[in-house]
């Protein structure tokens, strides 16, 4: 891989990084995914500081970390690099949000999305995968699955997990039910969620699942996100979730869904009262 150091320094100077995190940055672009070995390789950063950089671009949102043994990197789209930049500097620093919005249409992100994407085309779809910690990253991952789906969205979440989409995710949800995508959730409806599930019932059917605990999305029966922790006793800093790109894996996930769709109540409004 052959970077040119003048667009490295636009690089480190737009997104705020020093020289070793571009290299390795620009080099698991041009990957997709890589090990921290290969990534030093070719970015020219000793090994011994490969791993200090790569984690140092996990905390930013850049990259994510792999499952599995040999540790692994994935990098993630320059578009969505971009989104999460922004949104972390906004209050820190209006500057570097205009340098930011300059990058729309710019050659410099032309460049990033090649790489990219000559890159990833080599990957095995299995690969593209990685875990997610801490609740604010993990909706800003969300986010981002949501925007890209193009035909379903299928959640089940908490009663508790209602409440943060809508507050969170809202706009987005209804920015791609006008692209017509098709928005199903189940939760528990109770009176501490009901106002939300109204709100969320305009873009979205909505079903109560009752007693059944889970907190999965699904997109387009193709990209899959599960929390492995439960909500109500994990602090958000330290929840965890896993994302999955498994098209085969993801379809039989909607399949079962299909079959708990039928048994869930519809959502009328009201909350359901509870048996004693």
């Amino acid at each position: 891989m052959i970077v040119k150091e003048e667009f490295l320094s636009r690089l480190r100077k737009i997104f705020d990084l020093n020289l070793y995190e571009v290299r390795v940055w620009t080099a698991l672009l041009s990957r997709g995914v890589s090990t921290a070995g290969e990534l030093s390789a070719i970015s020219d950063v000793p090994r011994s500081r490969t791993y200090d950089i790569l984690e140092s671009l996990e905390k930013k949102n850049f990259i994510m970390m792999k499952l599995g043994k040999p540790i692994k990197f994935v990098a993630i789209k320059p578009e969505e690099v971009v989104e999460r930049a922004k949104k972390n500097l906004l209050v820190d620093a209006h500057e570097k949000t205009r340098r930011l919005e300059q990058l729309k249409g710019d050659e410099v992100l032309k460049e990033l999305s090649d790489l990219f994407t000559n890159g990833v085309k080599y990957v095995e779809p299995s690969d593209l995968s990685g875990s997610l910690k801490g609740r604010s990253n993990m909706y800003n991952h969300l986010d981002m699955m949501l925007r890209g789906a193009e035909k379903t969205i299928t959640i089940i979440t908490t009663s508790d997990g209602l409440n943060r989409k809508v507050d969170a995710l809202l706009p987005t949800f209804e920015q791609v039910k006008k692209k017509g995508v098709k928005i199903r959730l189940a939760s528990p409806i109770t009176e501490k969620n009901l106002k939300y599930a109204k709100d969320l019932a305009k873009v979205a059917e909505i079903r109560d699942c009752g007693n059944v605990k889970a907190r999965l999305i699904i997109i387009d029966s193709e990209e899959i996100m599960f929390m492995i922790m439960d909500d109500e006793s994990v602090h958000p800093n330290y929840d965890t979730g896993i994302w999955i790109n498994a098209p085969f894996f993801a379809s039989a996930l909607e399949q079962l869904f299909e079959v708990a769709w039928k048994e869930f109540k519809p959502f009328n409004g009201s909350a359901t009262k509870k048996k004693k």
